[in-house]
C-alpha cells in the first residue's frame, strides 16, 4: 500500500475527495490517501509542501503560482475547480461600514501572509482603484480568528469564500457588503516535485480517481442536502453554489498561466514570471 499525504481546506469544494476516500476508491488501487483539513488555508499549505509535510495540496491558484515563483519545489498537475472563487467582503455586523468604498485604508484580516485572503485583498484594491502598496493587514489564522478580530475591532474587514461565511452572515456576526470573484480558475492540484519523480504512476492514478468523482458529483442523489447538513448551510445556498461551481479534469494551459501571472505581476504580488515548465507539470 502506497501512502500519500494530501491537504486541502475544509470546504464543500473538497467533498468529492471525502466521498472517494470513504468509498475506498484509492485503497482499491493500493493507495492509502491520507487527507488532512487545513483551515488556515493557502499560506499554510504552501509551507507544508515546502517542508515535505504533505505530498499533494488542493490549493488556491494565485497562492501556489506565487509560491512556486518564490521557490516552492512543487508543480501544478491539474486544475481542480475551473470556475472563479467568489470572495465575500465582510465586516462586523455592527460596524458603520455600508459599502466597499468606505474600506479604503482600513485594516484587513487575513489568514496569513501569502494566503488567498491577502492576495485577493490586492485584487480588490485594484478593482477599487486604491493604492495597494500600503494595505494594512492583521493575521488571524482562521475564520474563527477573523470573527474575533472583527468583533473586537482588531481589523475592519475580511475576505473569504462567500458561501462558507454565509452562516456567519445569517447569524448576524458578519455583514457582507461586496464580492470579489477571482479572475482565474480558483483551485489547482499541486504535487511536490520529489513525489512526481518517485511516484508518478501513483499520482496519475489519484487524479484519475478524483476526476471520475468530480465528473458525477453534481448528479449524486440529494447531494445538496448532504452538503448543507455537513457544512451547516442552507440547502438553497448550496444549490446556488453548485450551480456556480464547475470542476475540471484538465491541466492548466500556457495561455491561462500567462493570464494569471500577468495579473499577479501587475498587482505586484509577484516580481517575476516563471516559465510554464517551472510551474506546471505537463507529462500526465
Amino acid at each position: 500500500m502506497k501512502t500519500i499525504k494530501i491537504v486541502g481546506v475544509p470546504e464543500h469544494f473538497n467533498f468529492p475527495w471525502q466521498i472517494a476516500i470513504e468509498q475506498d476508491d484509492f485503497k482499491k488501487e493500493n493507495i492509502d490517501l491520507q487527507w488532512t483539513n487545513i483551515p488556515e488555508g493557502t499560506g499554510k499549505m504552501c509551507q507544508m509542501l515546502r517542508d515535505g509535510e504533505t505530498d499533494i495540496a488542493v490549493i488556491l491558484t494565485e497562492g501556489i503560482v506565487k509560491d512556486i515563483n518564490a521557490g516552492n519545489p512543487s508543480k501544478i498537475v491539474q486544475i481542480y475547480v475551473e470556475s472563479p472563487l467568489i470572495w465575500g467582503i465582510h465586516v462586523d455586523a455592527k460596524s458603520e461600514f455600508q459599502s466597499v468604498s468606505q474600506l479604503k485604508n482600513k485594516k484587513i484580516a487575513i489568514s496569513r501572509l501569502g494566503s488567498g485572503s491577502q492576495l485577493m485583498a490586492f485584487v480588490n484594491a485594484k478593482n477599487q482603484n486604491w493604492n495597494s502598496e500600503d494595505l494594512p493587514f492583521e493575521i488571524v489564522n482562521t475564520i474563527d480568528g477573523a470573527v474575533e478580530s472583527l468583533t473586537n475591532g482588531g481589523s475592519d474587514y475580511f475576505m473569504w469564500e462567500k458561501f462558507m461565511t454565509k452562516p456567519l452572515v445569517d447569524k448576524g456576526i458578519f455583514r457582507k457588503i461586496g464580492e470579489c470573484p477571482t479572475p482565474w480558475p480558483c483551485f489547482v492540484i499541486t504535487v511536490r516535485e520529489e513525489v512526481l519523480k518517485n511516484d508518478f504512476e501513483t499520482i496519475s492514478k489519484i487524479l484519475e480517481i478524483i476526476n471520475l468523482q468530480t465528473l458525477v458529483f453534481k448528479s449524486i442523489k440529494n447531494i445538496a442536502t448532504v452538503l448543507a447538513d455537513h457544512f451547516n448551510q442552507k440547502t438553497e445556498d448550496i444549490q446556488e453554489w453548485l450551480s456556480l461551481t464547475e470542476w475540471s479534469q484538465n491541466n492548466l494551459s500556457p495561455e491561462t498561466l500567462n493570464k494569471i501571472q500577468n495579473q499577479l505581476f501587475d498587482l505586484k504580488i509577484i516580481d517575476k514570471k516563471g516559465t510554464f515548465a517551472e510551474i506546471v507539470y505537463n507529462k500526465l
